[in-house]
């Protein structure tokens, strides 16, 4: 068994490769929603990629967890989803003037590297965070994750300000930038797996129970609709620089720099609620979401910058709390030897509705924002009685 000192490191190491994919593809998120609309995408068209590409990134990961549960090659899932996951960005720079039927489906391939990625990645996070407490462990990776966030779209921010050329060719040169920390991230990865190659040593062996699995489990289920309804609200980002962009609200340029500002928010979010989770438990996760269900209020009903960047801002909060609690929860409700297969069951069901939320509200976006709004909050506000009722269920079956 690794000592607590090892169990920091390779947290802190895998937060480093998650620093280097996210400075490669939340840089893309950035701009990734107006550059579609550049290439001839319509609003209903994005919502409906982004809701795939959550789909099968999400619902992908059942299956990938159950296959890394029977295999135990962390490693090996860990090394394909990141390949997958961090080149497919910077080949958006190779699509053409007219392509955006091509960038949609690197943007669904991308998607399908994280599914591959996910499920390992979680479980032996989960495995180092048993000695170091799951929220501070989440929460930990989930900062330096949101700082390669913030840093990417602001590189991407200083290229397309001063790259010349006219918007497809400032957004291409963009894109291919992306290459550098897309090598930089399986650099990492391959030397945490030369120091770390056996993570599931890091939590003892504890004596299995069905209770431990989440089949039949009435909180973890509960759990599920929760998060579900948390999804279906909160919509992608794309969304919301499509309407910046359509709308005229802020210089094409400056949507990096608002992604940058809305993961800053993530990744002190992330670290308070991380904290505030290993004392609180669920109720932490109430507390953020509560927060983080009027985002679209600002945001999309706001037209002055200062109300807007509000909403960016709320938009942030729910983001660190996903990133983070949410899947430090799962980690409380499981065992061991289930763990990844808890994991792919809660990103396919958060991915089901992330989907249907993504491409429906897409739709009602083009009928009326309004409606869009009210829907986005009512969403995300059903969610906060499932997760109090999942935690007074957990307690019951640990009696």
């Amino acid at each position: 068994m690794h000592n607590k000192n090892s169990a920091m490191a390779f947290i802190v190491l895998l937060g480093v490769v998650s620093l280097f994919s996210d400075m490669t593809h939340e840089a893309a998120t950035s701009i990734k929603g107006a550059y579609l609309l550049i290439l001839g995408a319509s609003a209903s068209t994005i919502g409906f990629i982004s809701g795939v590409g959550e789909l099968l990134g999400y619902g992908l990961r059942y299956l990938f967890g159950r296959l890394v549960d029977k295999t135990h090659n962390y490693w090996g899932f860990m090394i394909l989803g990141y390949a997958v996951d961090v080149f497919a960005v910077p080949a958006l720079a190779l699509v053409h003037r007219d392509g955006w039927i091509a960038a949609c489906v690197l943007l669904v391939v991308e998607r399908i590297g994280k599914a591959i990625k996910k499920p390992a990645k979680n479980t032996i996070l989960s495995f180092a965070a048993s000695q170091e407490g799951v929220g501070k462990s989440f929460a930990i990776q989930e900062a330096l994750d949101q700082l390669g966030a913030l840093i990417g779209p602001l590189l991407l921010y200083v290229i397309m300000l001063y790259k010349n050329g006219d918007e497809y060719e400032v957004y291409n040169a963009a894109f291919a930038f992306l290459t550098l920390p897309a090598v930089c991230t399986i650099a990492f990865l391959l030397f945490a797996k030369s120091r770390f190659p056996n993570p599931e040593a890091f939590e003892p062996e504890a004596k299995e129970n069905k209770k431990n699995s989440f089949v039949g489990k009435k909180s973890f289920y509960l759990y599920l609709a929760g998060i579900s309804c948390f999804a279906f609200g909160f919509v992608d980002f794309p969304l919301v620089t499509m309407h910046l962009a359509k709308n005229k609200l802020f210089d094409d340029s400056i949507l990096p720099l608002l992604y940058s500002g809305a993961m800053l928010v993530d990744a002190v979010a992330a670290l308070f609620f991380g904290w505030l989770f290993d004392k609180m438990r669920t109720k932490a996760l109430v507390i953020s979401t509560a927060i983080s269900a009027f985002f679209a209020v600002f945001a999309f009903g706001a037209t002055s910058p200062g109300m807007i960047m509000l909403g960016i801002a709320l938009w942030g909060v729910g983001m660190g709390a996903q990133e983070s609690i949410m899947k430090a929860a799962v980690a409380t409700m499981t065992s061991k030897e289930h763990r990844a297969s808890s994991y792919g069951a809660f990103e396919f069901f958060f991915g089901l509705a992330w989907f249907l939320g993504s491409w429906l509200l897409g739709a009602v976006y083009d009928y009326s924002l309004n409606i869009f709004i009210i829907v986005s909050v009512a969403a995300q506000l059903i969610a906060l009685p499932c997760y109090l009722f999942s935690e007074r269920s957990l307690a019951r079956e640990n009696c």
